[in-house]
């Protein structure tokens, strides 16, 4: 702790620098228009821990892997997810499994688990490849030298893989209704709370956007009851192991409510960050030559002809290509905890209501973690260098919360990489260059990310 007063001292019980208000009030059009480049800024201006002077609560943001470790694993059961990011959220996802707290969300987690268990895999893979040719299929019919949205065209092939693998394909003919409304609800409710700062309720909506989300909520709730009404009327035979088959072998602890809100959870969760991941993965690529010659030279060595899950482990420079993208596109690029009790944060006394922010943008970056940071460099996930997956390293969380799909995104991740680019070089079309990073549910490219993909 500091031996001086420091000048944030009146503003906050936290003893660490931060802005002061009036700092807040002229950075809010910044932090509003670009909340990760002002994350960015506080951590360069007041250091790894930074406290934010909000009204009415504490607000600390961690920027270090030992203040990660301790809110996500070490100390979790202190901390929830009461905080105006997970409540806009649950607005679209109800009571899901993403914004679930205490005995709910382990009900839900046991029941859920047998769903996403290992053995399950190689049915991902399998659902994954038929996507894939679908998304390869987009490019084929673009005429020659046209550009492809892949933010899109990742994003409606990612909805297909949740469709088969969680759904047992009952999402077949909703995808564009279902991406639609949630595209909709979520720019609703994140435009309110998309910076990590947002405080107090979101009942003050526009009256226009409070009917957009009501219509968008309406067809996701629409969606559900129709396939949960269609596999109910078939019937769910013992060896079905399909989400929708163990929720609604489950009927007897979860109610058709707790069932929907699971189901839109893993629509939005299991589809958007893989895409996301997907996504960038391209964009990096495209611009890194070196590195995509030397994943040719794997997919080259290994494959003959689509990859298959047999493949999957001798990929390991493709495996290593998505980690790295992951460290610097991270999908859900914030996290947020409130304290039940008093605790200490890298010596740093947090009083019970605490705000924590932890930014996976921030700590990916870090350069004592990670040397030349913004270097796309996938060696880093090979070999000795992989010792660092274990510090400062949460795509997807960490501790008891760690995202329950995480297994099924890498590998789906990984496999569409390889299927794709297995006879193909991605590139930016002439003139383009790196998007706008749109901070919402999870990072978007601003406008889209058009690609051209070349025969090689």
């Amino acid at each position: 702790m500091s031996s001086t007063v420091r000048r944030n001292a009146r503003y906050t019980p936290l003893d660490v620098d931060g802005p002061l208000p009036l700092d807040m009030i002229r950075g809010i059009p910044a932090m509003l228009r670009n909340p990760l480049g002002w994350l960015e800024q506080a951590v360069r201006i007041h250091g790894d821990l930074v406290a934010l002077p909000l009204p009415r609560t504490p607000v600390l943001l961690v920027n270090t892997p030992s203040g990660a470790r301790r809110v996500l694993q070490e100390n979790h059961p202190n901390y929830t997810k009461q905080t105006v990011q997970y409540g806009a959220l649950s607005l679209v996802t109800g009571a899901g499994l993403l914004t679930a707290d205490g005995e709910p969300w382990r009900r839900h987690r046991r029941i859920m688990q047998p769903a996403f268990h290992h053995g399950g895999l190689d049915q991902v893979a399998a659902a994954t490849l038929t996507a894939t040719e679908s998304l390869r299929r987009v490019w084929d019919d673009a005429p020659a030298g046209t550009p492809v949205d892949a933010d899109a065209a990742t994003m409606r092939a990612m909805l297909e893989v949740v469709g088969r693998t969680l759904f047992a394909d009952d999402l077949a003919g909703h995808g564009e209704r279902v991406v639609t409304a949630v595209d909709q609800a979520l720019h609703v409710v994140l435009a309110r709370a998309r910076s990590p700062l947002a405080n107090g309720p979101l009942a003050r909506l526009p009256s226009l956007s409070r009917r957009r989300l009501r219509r968008s909520v309406a067809t996701l709730d629409e969606v559900c009851a129709e396939v949960v009404h269609r596999r109910r009327r078939q019937g769910v035979e013992p060896e079905d192991n399909d989400l929708l088959a163990v929720l609604l072998r489950a009927s007897d602890e979860l109610s058709d409510r707790e069932i929907r809100d699971e189901l839109v959870t893993l629509v939005i969760a299991g589809h958007e960050t893989v895409a996301s991941s997907l996504t960038w993965t391209l964009h990096l690529l495209a611009g890194a030559p070196v590195v995509q010659k030397q994943l040719h030279a794997e997919l080259d060595g290994v494959l003959s002809g689509a990859p298959r899950w047999a493949d999957l482990p001798a990929l390991t420079y493709t495996r290593a290509v998505v980690d790295e993208s992951l460290r610097l596109y991270p999908p859900a690029w914030v996290i947020t905890r409130r304290a039940i009790n008093e605790d200490r944060i890298d010596d740093v006394t947090v009083p019970p209501g605490t705000l924590l922010l932890i930014s996976p943008w921030l700590l990916h970056r870090r350069e004592q973690t990670w040397p030349d940071p913004l270097r796309f460099d996938p060696s880093r996930f090979l070999g000795a260098e992989q010792s660092r997956r274990r510090e400062g390293y949460l795509p997807f969380g960490a501790g008891p919360r760690l995202c329950i799909g995480r297994d099924f995104a890498l590998v789906e991740a990984t496999l569409v990489l390889a299927a794709l680019l297995r006879d193909r070089t991605v590139r930016q079309p002439p003139g383009t260059g790196a998007p706008a990073v749109d901070a919402l549910v999870t990072l978007r490219p601003r406008g889209g990310l058009p690609l051209l993909l070349d025969p090689r």
